[in-house]
């Protein structure tokens, strides 16, 4: 799994073991005490590293409680099941279960709601979750235009747009789903987005 990569900093050597425990840490610490509570003095204590360490490589809570998130949405892959229906539904179905779980659950959450009133931090968030997960339609569609499920794309700027219309249907109805409405993102409604998603990339193909 890829570790994210805070701004690099002058000083000693970065430590991979260090930045690990850390950002486990701040997700174990954002379940057990919520955002407001999270200090950068709890998380190095159960990290087992100086409050410095952390200052090295993050300049505040924001940055850390982002680079913690995002580091689980580094998880998702594309699978490669036949089809792009299967593509997706195999897709959604990681990231709802990552989002079952309780860290990534009380983290995204938090830093969303702040992110309200932190412009800066909602920039941080465009570029360490949103951004980085888009390259997963870049791959899909790529894909599923060498099988002919969809037609080349040759205008970069029609493209870049489409991908940033599948993202948001995809991740805005599965966040809604997950942590809004706290219903399941059981198998039986992920073929159903997909479905809704596909007739909309058939009928924008024509």
């Amino acid at each position: 799994m890829q570790r994210r990569n805070p701004a690099s900093r002058t000083g000693r050597p970065r430590s991979a073991t260090a930045d690990a425990a850390i950002l486990d840490a701040t997700r174990q610490a954002l379940v057990d005490l919520g955002w407001s509570k999270l200090t950068l003095s709890d998380v190095a204590v159960r990290a087992g590293v100086a409050k410095t360490t952390l200052y090295r490589r993050w300049s505040g809570k924001n940055e850390l409680v982002v680079d913690a998130v995002a580091e689980l949405f580094d998880e998702l892959t594309l699978p490669d099941r036949g089809s792009l229906a299967a593509d997706i539904e195999g897709v959604v179905l990681q990231f709802a279960a990552i989002l079952a779980r309780p860290e990534a659950r009380s983290g995204l959450m938090a830093v969303v709601a702040e992110a309200t009133r932190d412009e800066a931090l909602r920039e941080r968030i465009r570029a360490s979750i949103v951004d980085r997960q888009k390259r997963l339609v870049v791959a899909g569609r790529a894909r599923a235009q060498e099988r002919g499920e969809l037609p080349p794309e040759s205008d970069a700027l029609r493209s870049a747009r489409a991908v940033d219309l599948i993202f948001d249907m995809v991740a805005g109805a599965v966040v809604h789903r997950t942590l809004v409405s706290n219903q399941p993102a059981d198998e039986e409604w992920v073929r159903g987005l997909t479905r809704v998603l596909l007739s909309g990339l058939a009928a924008s193909a024509r």
